[in-house]
Formats: C-alpha cells, sequence, structure tokens
C-alpha cells in the first residue's frame, strides 16, 4: 500500500486538487486536529468534503486518533517542547491509542492521501504517523510526500 501525504500550506487550491487529481488520490484522510479552523482557507472540513467530491472524486475522512493532541500541539506551537520532544510525545500518544490496531487499514486502501497544514513532511505529524504505522503493517510501502 502506498501512502500519499500532503500539506495544504503554500498551495494553491488550483495546484491543490490538480495534484492530488494527477496522483490519482481517492480518498484524503485529514489527520488535523482542528479541520474546521478559518485558517485553513480552502482546507476548511465542509469546504474541502465538497472540493474532493467535485473535482478529486475522492471521498473524506478525518480520523482524530492520527491527530496530536490540543496539550501535545500547542505546547510545541509556544515552544515549549523542542521538535524531538514533540516527536517523542506524538509517538507515545500514537502508541497509547494503540492505532495499530485500532485504526481501520481498509481506509488506507487504494490511493489515500494524508492532510496536514504544514507544508514539508520533515516536521509534521503526517510523517511520524507513516513511519509509526509502517513499523506495524507490513503492506504499507512508498510514502509519497506532496510537496
Amino acid at each position: 500500500m502506498a501512502i500519499y501525504t500532503a500539506g495544504f500550506a503554500e498551495w494553491t487550491a488550483e495546484r491543490f486538487f490538480e495534484r492530488l487529481k494527477l496522483e490519482a488520490v481517492d480518498r484524503l484522510i485529514d489527520v488535523r486536529l482542528r479541520p474546521t479552523s478559518q485558517l485553513a482557507g480552502f482546507a476548511k472540513q465542509r469546504d474541502l468534503q465538497y472540493f474532493l467530491r467535485s473535482i478529486v472524486n475522492a471521498d473524506y475522512l478525518h480520523e482524530p486518533r492520527l491527530a496530536p493532541t490540543a496539550e501535545i500541539l500547542d505546547s510545541y506551537r509556544k515552544k515549549k517542547l523542542t521538535w524531538q520532544e514533540y516527536e517523542n510525545a506524538f509517538t507515545a500518544l500514537l502508541a497509547d491509542r494503540r492505532v495499530e490496531e485500532t485504526v481501520d487499514r481498509a481506509i488506507f486502501v487504494g490511493s489515500p492521501v494524508l492532510l496536514c497544514s504544514e507544508h514539508a513532511p520533515d516536521m509534521c505529524h503526517r510523517r511520524l504517523v507513516c513511519e509509526y504505522l509502517s513499523r506495524y503493517w507490513s503492506e504499507v510501502g512508498e510514502v509519497v510526500h506532496l510537496t
């Protein structure tokens, strides 16, 4: 199973949706803590659902078990945690939630994309989700970060 990831920051809506079409993405798995934020622009949950159906012919799924807690995210944003501390805390959270057992593998069948806001994957939890799942799910193959 190949998994794509994308962060919508720094993308225009046109470029974002055209890229999803180019990759034949059939499901967007939103791993943001706050998918309804007014700061999300074209990627607000309700609008995103419509755009995905209309432009890409893809499904939308919000999977909060793959999102950080408000405490972890806010601590990192307020610089109370370094990136390494955030990474450790988030990975421990995934383990506590037992996402390898509790998240339905079927949502990853086809051509899914994990969505977050961060443009680059190097300091984003969507990369950590892929790395974590690949340790437990042998069928996780290539991870492609769309940037």
